[in-house]
């Protein structure tokens, strides 16, 4: 059956880049009212920008991640992505209700169980 978890295919072949960009981008949608107070502080010249930066906060966000973790941003293993969910759970724990945390953490885990070990 086909499902579409953060843009990835379930019903095709899953890479773990495919995962890392998912992570990326299930953070910057679960976090997108946090991230819109930026707007408060900078102004943009167009929403293109804004949304620009808010990629890049959140890509830094999940390097550190991997850094934190010794994993391998550019080509991460599935352990990798496990270990990098499991600290960006730990991160949100402080300003989201875990329900929210579980439903986000489970989509991932949906596709780092489609990879090969």
């Amino acid at each position: 059956m086909k499902e579409c978890i953060y843009g990835v295919d379930t019903s095709k072949k899953v890479t773990p880049i495919m995962v890392r960009d998912a992570i990326i981008d299930c953070f910057k949608q679960a976090h997108d009212e946090i991230l819109q107070t930026m707007k408060e502080y900078y102004e943009f010249k167009s929403e293109k920008e804004f949304e620009e930066l808010k990629h890049l906060n959140v890509k830094f966000l999940v390097e550190s991640k991997f850094e934190e973790v010794g994993g391998d941003f550019e080509n991460p293993s599935k352990r990798d992505l496990i270990k990098v969910i499991d600290k960006l759970a730990e991160y949100a724990s402080h300003f989201r209700r875990p329900e929210i945390i579980k439903k986000h953490y489970d989509e991932i885990m949906k596709l780092i169980r489609l990879l090969k070990d």
